[in-house]
């Protein structure tokens, strides 16, 4: 196929890109701040302009541009730059793909599991409501963003995306230092559900929910073995061989992190990937240790 990938040099989108061609397919990458040519495209969601030209022909786009929530503490400003990133981003990519004249059958657009925020011991699937908080409000409009697309008839994926783990960045990636140290621990109380999914995983939905036109609407990708915050720091612990005694109390994290601690770090959600199960989808690593194990490993074991 011929694929236009948003977001290609974030944490998903750099191993995506190299994943598909290898695959045989053609991306061209829309980017911002370079001249259109050879295999990207160019945009500027601040300023609302696109290459609108260049946006026919596609068989797929997938859209996994945003700001990161977890850069800086969370200002007014900050907040603003995440939101508008997301919504104003999606918006903009959506009504120009709905004024194409040879729209493309499938849009893939990133989405999060904030978008049931802190939710406690409940399961929650596809059909659960949205939750309460910043990134609820912030998930929601993000994926209401995508309705010019889908009112061109264009096929609609938003994919409710967990925590990804990579030693290559993200937030396992901050984790390493220090639980190699020593000085990892549990955060608050250590209840808190984390829905996670390793990014082989997260690269395995992308390719399924394209071949999959069943599937459209709201798809949770995440591993369907949730794990409390206690679990992860025990289970990180030991595949690292290392101590996991030192806590972060909650008030620790509001200190250090403000507003984030309470929607990133002390949040629960125990995410179930009900519809990628039911249509087939079989994950790499649904077990967190397996999944850890992997990553961890030099990179040459892993090949």
């Amino acid at each position: 196929m011929r694929i236009l990938v948003s977001g290609s040099s974030g944490l998903v989108g750099s191993a995506l890109v190299p994943a598909l061609r290898a695959e045989g397919h053609a991306v061209v990458r829309l980017v911002r701040g370079e001249l259109g040519s050879g295999d990207f495209l160019t945009w500027d969601p601040a300023s609302g302009t696109i290459d609108q030209q260049a946006l026919e022909g596609f068989d797929a786009v997938i859209h996994l541009a945003g700001e990161s929530i977890a850069a800086k503490r969370w200002t007014a400003e900050e907040k603003a730059r995440i939101r508008d990133s997301r919504e104003k981003g999606t918006r903009l990519l959506c009504e120009s793909l709905a004024r194409t004249l040879h729209p493309p059958p499938t849009l893939v657009s990133a989405s999060a599991v904030g978008y049931y925020g802190d939710r406690g011991e409940e399961v929650l699937r596809e059909e659960s409501p949205p939750g309460l908080g910043f990134l609820a409000e912030v998930c929601r409009a993000w994926e209401a963003a995508t309705e010019p697309a889908l009112s061109r008839g264009i096929r609609v994926v938003n994919l409710r995306i967990g925590m990804v783990l990579s030693p290559t960045g993200g937030a396992l990636a901050r984790m390493l230092t220090p639980f190699r140290l020593g000085v990892g621990g549990v955060v608050g109380s250590g209840k808190q559900y984390m829905s996670w999914i390793a990014l082989n995983d997260v690269l395995g939905v992308i390719r399924h929910v394209l071949s999959r036109e069943e599937l459209s609407g709201p798809v949770n990708a995440v591993a369907p073995n949730p794990v409390t915050n206690r679990e992860f720091t025990k289970t990180l612990g030991r595949v690292l061989s290392r101590p996991t005694i030192l806590p972060l109390p909650a008030f620790a994290a509001r200190l250090a992190f403000g507003e984030m601690a309470d929607a990133v770090l002390l949040a629960s959600a125990r995410v179930e990937p009900a519809r990628l199960l039911s249509s087939g989808y079989r994950f790499q690593f649904p077990e967190l240790e397996g999944a850890l194990r992997h990553l961890l490993r030099p990179a040459s074991a892993r090949l």
